[in-house]
């Protein structure tokens, strides 16, 4: 049986909106390469993923792809009505068919002995399918859907539950399931630890990195592009188009620290360069002989000393025009000004704590807190200069404390909050009252036109120039939650408290806004599920458990 093959794409563009979102991307993905793709919000990776599914049409360029091929994100070929069985037995299909197909093929070959006509054409057909049958697994598929199924948090569900009855992260989960049972020659993947705890995000690693197919995966999850990326393609913008690093997310943060280096020297250098030739081409050219009249002892050879300083000057103003034109042809284009977080302090010292060590008064004290069915907490002190982590599974608490922290939730027990403690909560659903209202007006309005002129909006770095003027409405998930976060930075609150706040950011600034988080003045609480900022948190840890 022939190696499987590979997923190919040249040159793919695609418009959408009147705008170009994928730009000549072209890519190989091998048999045994898992590919991350990586970038901020709204530079093409999901649509570059439905264009290599297949679901959409490239406006140019081409795809090649192995008829063998799973998305995760296309719609399942089922209805609310239909069962989490009736979804396991389509993923189980094609192994099942393999068995009765290798039984036929055996039942074939006793009737017909050897040297009969047909015999070694059957004995072919067996080999291939044997193949086939021995690379998907085919006879540990039903245990295999069992281990997937309990590796996912699926296990206790009852088959016979319709789909419409599950959560949409269970369905999502489920999707991801099918797919994995089924075990494609390639397999494409938007964002696949979305609604996955720990254990199963590391089930799900574990799966992918023992694929023999291709997989091409894209994700803001550093955690999972570190453990199972063997290469990572870059789709922002860079000199010379999308760049793909070997190696996974660990290796890919140096050599891009290093490529940007590069660039930005590159162009600083042309740059020179190229002033100093116009300076040649201009200056110069006026310029025939040092502006000296001949000496006493210089005038009979003066006339021909003139002519060559001349001729000398002359060619070299046109070795100058000539590299001048050349480099302004194949100049590298200045490097576009990455979203890069560029807040200050994100929280600010309270009125008592000029010297937080020496001020003993929490910022808010909870004591026997309450919200039934939700949270059960019975001691939390927020000090002064807290940096807090609360983790948990979903649904132990984590929001819910936040809200009560914030005063958004009344809850049971005592919480006490020091007088006119200023806070900011940034919830993970954002949602705006005004949608219609541009990012510029809103920004404005919400701090008044003195603050929002002392911090410009694009001074943060979290919202392009390019969406200043789009209404809040049309901007996407991960752009209305940077813009929500800027606004809380604007104006640093004494405490900030943050749901998730790496949601929606793209690596690099994700990696950015934990640098911020770990200096200075006022307190930070955050709850996250994400592993790479968990492992790498250096504050306080509050586990909340159901």
């Amino acid at each position: 049986m022939p190696q499987p093959a590979a997923l190919l794409a040249h040159e793919i563009v695609r418009n959408l909106g009147g705008r170009r979102v994928v730009d000549g991307v072209s890519l190989i993905a091998s048999p045994g390469h898992r590919i991350g793709l990586i970038g901020e919000n709204g530079v093409g990776k999901s649509t570059l993923l439905r264009v290599l599914a297949g679901v959409d049409e490239p406006d140019t360029g081409s795809v090649t792809r192995p008829a063998d091929l799973g998305f995760l994100h296309q719609e399942m070929p089922f209805d609310t009505h239909s069962t989490i069985a009736a979804v396991l037995d389509e993923a189980l299909h094609e192994a099942r068919e393999d068995l009765a197909e290798l039984q036929r093929l055996s039942e074939e070959i006793s009737r017909a002995p050897e040297g009969t006509p047909g015999h070694q054409e059957l004995l072919d057909a067996y080999g291939r399918r044997l193949e086939q049958a021995q690379d998907r697994e085919s006879w540990d598929a039903d245990h295999r859907a069992a281990l997937v199924m309990e590796g996912l948090g699926l296990g206790a569900l009852a088959h016979d539950r319709t789909l419409g009855s599950l959560s949409g992260g269970q369905r999502g989960r489920l999707a991801l399931a099918a797919l994995l049972v089924r075990r494609p020659t390639a397999l494409l993947l938007d964002e696949p630890t979305n609604h996955l705890d720990d254990g199963a995000a590391a089930f799900l690693e574990e799966q992918l990195r023992d694929l023999p197919g291709t997989v091409v995966a894209a994700s803001h999850d550093r955690a999972f592009l570190d453990a199972v990326c063997t290469d990572l393609i870059d789709l922002d913008p860079a000199v010379d188009g999308p760049v793909r690093y070997g190696g996974n997310y660990t290796a890919y943060v140096s050599a891009k620290h290093a490529e940007r280096e590069r660039w930005e020297r590159r162009y600083t250098e042309e740059q020179e360069e190229l002033a100093e030739l116009r300076h040649s081409a201009g200056v110069t050219a006026h310029r025939v002989a040092p502006d000296r009249g001949p000496r006493d002892n210089e005038k009979m050879g003066y006339g021909h000393r003139a002519g060559r300083v001349q001729s000398q000057i002359s060619r070299r103003v046109r070795n100058a025009a000539r590299r001048l034109e050349e480099l302004e042809r194949i100049q590298v284009a200045a490097p576009p000004r990455p979203l890069r977080f560029a807040a200050g302090a994100l929280s600010a010292r309270t009125p008592t704590a000029a010297r937080p060590e020496e001020d003993p008064q929490p910022l808010v004290a909870l004591r026997d807190v309450r919200v039934p069915g939700r949270l059960a907490l019975d001691v939390l002190d927020v000090a002064a200069t807290e940096r807090l982590l609360v983790t948990g599974v979903n649904g132990a608490g984590k929001s819910t404390l936040l809200a009560v922290l914030a005063g958004h939730l009344a809850a049971e027990g005592e919480v006490r909050r020091q007088r006119d403690l200023t806070v900011g909560l940034l919830t993970q659903d954002t949602v705006f009252d005004r949608p219609d209202r541009t990012a510029r007006d809103a920004y404005a309005r919400a701090l008044g036109p003195e603050r929002a002129e002392a911090v410009p909006l694009t001074s943060l770095g979290l919202v392009h120039p390019a969406d200043l003027d789009k209404p809040l409405g049309a901007l996407s998930v991960g752009q209305r939650r940077r813009f929500a976060l800027a606004l809380l930075v604007a104006r640093p609150p004494q405490l900030l408290l943050l749901d998730e706040p790496t949601n929606h950011l793209s690596p690099r600034l994700c990696d950015e806004l934990e640098e911020a988080m770990g200096s200075g003045p006022g307190a930070i609480v955050l709850a996250s599920h994400d592993r790479w900022l968990r492992r790498r948190w250096q504050g306080h840890t509050l586990r909340l458990t159901t």
